[in-house]
């Protein structure tokens, strides 16, 4: 079963934002889907180390 997803609604520099939406497209993903893999990549490396 996929985790459950929740609403949020955060602020994000206009900079960092091109830039997220610019590699979301490159990768085929929804701007909500690649910051999810980012967090969840950040987040099991934290855990790792």
């Amino acid at each position: 079963m996929k985790p459950l997803k929740e609403k949020i609604s955060i602020t994000i520099d206009a900079d960092l934002l091109k830039d997220l939406k610019e590699e979301a497209d490159k990768d085929e993903r929804s701007l909500s889907q690649f910051i999810n893999l980012i967090l969840r990549k950040y987040i099991n490396e934290i855990k790792e180390n």
